[in-house]
């Protein structure tokens, strides 16, 4: 019996410049029918390449080589890459789907999430537009959308990122596929909803007796879900098998570095590896795990921040006389104190209220009532004049790097703005000085100072965020979801950075993220907010080991790799 799917010697270039440019190179592996493999790596080896050669979704400027041969009916095979675009069309959709990294781009936000399910229903199936209605709604509730009917005349702007996610679920199964591509599937979700929408593919592999070809680059993610492992780096596959063999004992040095960089347990406190430790043989792995705890910044029982029973409401609704009649608690009489030099991790799901609560402290929203004391200071009514004059020392690190810097400005131009409007330093060359030495602080050099942000990876680009942030010394910072989007290794890096400018620099942060393993590394104590409600805090030890909140359990619970069931 021939397996679902064979990939022999692919190879695809792309020109760039007059030269040939590598992405993937000769690899070959195949899918077994009714599994579930994986293929993990870093942005830029190849992973996503591979996977949209099989459904020739690669622009034109690519040249692709070698067999993806599809055999449906268990006897014969077809090459999908000798396919006329109208012969892809049918099988695209139909035999194969395809779950992409970011819903919110890949759903048209003109059609209602209904419409677009029935679409590929009526094209693939032939079956009529009510037809198309009752079985829309069937898929919704398999894949536990809240309000299946409802949810058919709704757009994608009035969802969730977990239930865009089902919509695209329930769009790739509708026609029963006997291969299911996910690709990133739930990058930048909470830890909760990730597992839910691993949970419900991996029951839906095994109910549909489908394959499932899973996109990642995060390792302990597929210790829980995946049946078999490719790990790809630099185009070419490092090394292949089961997934217990690989995790277990790993043979390529790459993949023994995506193990080690993220976060664990018993990483806090000690410097993370990362990927050229394990790749450069001059390195000494245990020396660059070096503790970090006797460097860290002293934390002093000052209370630099005070914030008392805030509160930020939003209208839901409103009567014909433009009055609102109900109201959205986005965050719900919230208290607590940050004390100087220290690292408040604020950890959450989409939803809880963490980011709202964290722009109301840097009067980027408006709160409702309550106040923010800051260095004795009650700064939650101050108008925008007074606020211009504290707002140096108040700074953010946004989520999206490259949706922060303007695409048009050079990094230099972006970190030196700054520094020219609150008129720092004398004259433009002092002003480029700070900001080569800024660029020097985040490993980065002199020679990036005139490029733009395109011309930088995703951790390049945090990096220069960072340094952006810094560059008016300020005294508290907020990093708003900044690590996590980042490939494990590149968030190794900025979590490392991070930890080296605390001890530098002795400024004090709140940091916020959905990752309670990212944040128990980064922070001192922690804050679990659900609700728009803080539900639990303490130190950053007891809530990772001792969580007494069922809420907080749950995150917990929801981080991947913990059961490790192989």
């Amino acid at each position: 019996m021939l397996p679902l799917l064979q990939i022999k010697n692919l190879r695809v270039t792309f020109s760039e410049n007059g030269t040939e440019v590598n992405a993937v190179s000769n690899s070959s592996f195949t899918i077994s029918r009714g599994s579930m493999v994986a293929i993990v790596g870093e942005s830029g080896s190849g992973k996503s390449i591979t996977s949209l050669s099989i459904l020739q979704l690669l622009p034109k400027q690519a040249t692709v080589s070698g067999e993806i041969l599809f055999s449906e009916d268990e006897n014969h095979f077809q090459d999908l890459l000798k396919l006329t675009p109208g012969e892809v069309s049918n099988i695209r959709g139909n035999k194969i789907s395809m779950i992409f990294q970011e819903p919110m781009t890949s759903l048209n936000p003109v059609y209602t999430c209904g419409n677009q399910v029935m679409e590929a229903l009526i094209q693939h199936k032939k079956i009529s537009k009510e037809e198309a209605r009752q079985k829309t709604i069937e898929l919704f509730e398999l894949v536990s959308l809240p309000e299946p009917t409802a949810m058919l005349k709704r757009y994608p702007h009035q969802l969730s990122g977990g239930q865009k996610q089902r919509v695209m679920i329930a769009m790739a199964m509708c026609c029963n596929p006997a291969l299911l591509i996910a690709d990133e599937p739930t990058t930048a979700l909470d830890v909760r909803v990730q597992k839910s929408i691993l949970m419900l593919l991996k029951k839906l592999q095994q109910q549909n007796k489908m394959s499932v070809l899973l996109i990642t680059h995060d390792l302990s993610l597929v210790a829980d879900y995946a049946d078999e492992v490719i790990v790809m780096y630099k185009g070419s596959i490092a090394e292949q098998g089961e997934t217990k063999t690989i995790l277990l004992n790993p043979q390529h040095n790459y993949t023994k570095a995506l193990l080690a960089c993220k976060p664990t347990a018993g990483s806090k406190g000690k410097k993370l590896p990362v990927i050229s430790d394990f790749l450069n043989p001059t390195n000494n792995i245990t020396a660059t795990q070096k503790n970090i705890k006797n460097i860290s910044p002293i934390i002093t029982n000052e209370v630099v921040l005070n914030v008392q029973d805030l509160k930020v409401y939003f209208t839901k609704t409103k009567n014909i006389f433009g009055k609102p009649t109900s109201m959205h608690k986005a965050v719900d009489g919230v208290s607590f104190t940050v004390n100087k030099n220290e690292t408040i991790g604020l950890v959450g799901e989409s939803g809880c209220g963490k980011t709202t609560l964290g722009r109301a402290i840097l009067h980027l929203i408006n709160p409702s009532s309550g106040k923010i004391i800051l260095n004795g200071k009650d700064i939650s009514t101050l108008q925008e004049k007074e606020w211009r004059l504290i707002r140096k020392n108040l700074q953010i690190v946004f989520q999206d790097p490259y949706g922060s810097l303007n695409p048009r400005i050079s990094i230099g131009d972006a970190i030196m703005e700054p520094l020219t409007v609150h008129h720092y330093f004398n004259n433009q060359k002092e002003r480029k000085e700070k900001v080569v030495s800024l660029l020097e602080k985040v490993n980065l050099n002199a020679d990036h100072f005139n490029r733009y942000p395109h011309q930088f990876s995703g951790g390049q680009r945090q990096r220069i965020c960072i340094a952006r942030a810094l560059a008016l010394e300020p005294s508290f910072l907020v990093f708003d979801e900044s690590v996590s989007a980042l490939d494990v290794s590149v968030q190794a890096q900025v979590l490392n950075l991070i930890n080296e400018l605390k001890a530098d620099l002795n400024f004090t942060a709140i940091f916020i993220s959905h990752d309670l393993s990212v944040v128990h590394y980064i922070s001192d104590r922690i804050l679990v907010m659900n609700k728009g409600k803080i539900v639990e805090e303490g130190s950053a030890d007891n809530i990772y080991f001792n969580p007494k909140d069922i809420y907080t359990q749950q995150l917990i619970e929801s981080i991947p790799g913990q059961k490790k069931s192989f």
